[in-house]
């Protein structure tokens, strides 16, 4: 009885929704349904054109006033950042500068030549002058960009053999990083992934009769000397990864089946760069919002959060698989001496194999 009671209700709700809508329906009838905008409906998307311009430069005032950080590029910590930033910043200006101008031309024109009876829109079938302008002036920046950028990278990739760089092997896997230095020799030894031996302790398949390779040095920490020309080569043993060293201005694409490369010379040690009034600032504002965080974890049974210290870090910048976030290695800059005295810690190669 309750069921039919409970499906009679719903019949009635239906029936009344139903009665209501047509109501509705005719009482929409009379008004003017006509999809051809009016004088006012044009004003009115006039007036939101110019009250939207407003809205994205107040935005963008905003914007820099309380969260920009000028200059937009700093930190760099290699040879070659200051060229980089100093790109970046140009293309930001000129992009930047556009952008308000063209932004404004489209809102205000919008608005200035809106749908009026008895008004017609000055216009220009065809104005060989203005094609040519804003062909020729965009030409010219645009090629300018690419220039100086060619140039740039001319300059970073080609990296000085007379320099005699420290070589460094980064190696990617999912998901971690290996770096493989090449010894007294400064030359690396062969390797291939099918001569990966775990049982041996070959975690990198070098080939274990290759003289050069038995001076390399594996590592899970990247340690550079400061000053000194870097040249990395690349290699990855299951997909694409990308070594990404953000304060170096540095990365590269680590392909399986080949070898990439690059170098930069780094210029600032670890410890100055925790010096810098930048450095100390972003680190004292990620440890107070590490303490608040420890609070209510604590409050909730569970661990404080460990305090914050400034590392430089090699990243992958290629989402490589569910662990991807994980996949980065600690860069340590220091001084030749401590260089040194690191590395005279580490095992050759020839003598970490398991027999």
């Amino acid at each position: 009885m309750t069921a039919l009671l409970t499906i009679i209700i719903l019949v009635f709700i239906l029936v009344a929704i139903w009665q209501m809508v047509k109501i509705f329906d005719l009482a929409q009838a009379k008004n003017d349904n006509s999809q051809v905008a009016t004088d006012k409906d044009n004003r009115i998307n006039g007036y939101l054109m110019m009250g939207f311009l407003a809205f994205i430069y107040i935005i963008t005032i905003v914007c820099f006033a309380k969260w920009g950080d000028l200059p937009l590029m700093s930190n760099s910590a290699s040879e070659h950042g200051p060229i980089i930033d100093n790109l970046m910043i140009i293309s930001m200006v000129i992009i930047f500068f556009v952008q308000t101008i063209t932004q404004f031309l489209l809102h205000y024109f919008a608005f200035k030549y809106k749908g009026e009876k008895g008004k017609k829109a000055l216009f220009f079938a065809d104005n060989n002058k203005l094609e040519a302008i804003w062909t020729i002036i965009p030409v010219i920046v645009l090629a300018g960009l690419i220039i100086y950028g060619l140039n740039t990278w001319i300059n970073i990739m080609g990296v000085d053999e007379s320099d005699d760089p420290l070589v460094v092997e980064l190696y990617a896997q999912q998901f971690n990083w290996k770096a493989r230095y090449a010894g007294s020799d400064n030359t690396l030894g062969k390797a291939n992934v099918r001569l990966i031996d775990m049982d041996r302790a070959n975690i990198l398949g070098l080939d274990e009769a290759d003289p050069n390779a038995q001076d390399d040095v594996i590592t899970t920490e990247l340690h550079l000397p400061v000053g000194k020309p870097v040249l990395f080569k690349m290699r990855s043993q299951d997909v694409l990864h990308s070594a990404y060293m953000p304060h170096f201005r540095a990365q590269m694409n680590c392909v399986p089946g080949m070898i990439t490369q690059f170098g930069f010379t780094p210029t600032v040690t670890t410890a100055n760069m925790r010096k810098t009034p930048e450095m100390v600032e972003k680190v004292a504002n990620i440890n107070k919002i590490r303490v608040d965080k420890s609070q209510k974890i604590i409050a909730k049974g569970g661990e404080a959060l460990d305090r914050y210290e400034f590392d430089y870090l090699l990243l992958c910048n290629k989402i490589c698989g569910k662990s991807h976030y994980n996949m980065q290695m600690k860069i340590v800059v220091e001084t030749q001496e401590e260089y040194d005295a690191w590395m005279k810690e580490q095992k050759e190669f020839k003598n970490s194999l398991v027999n």
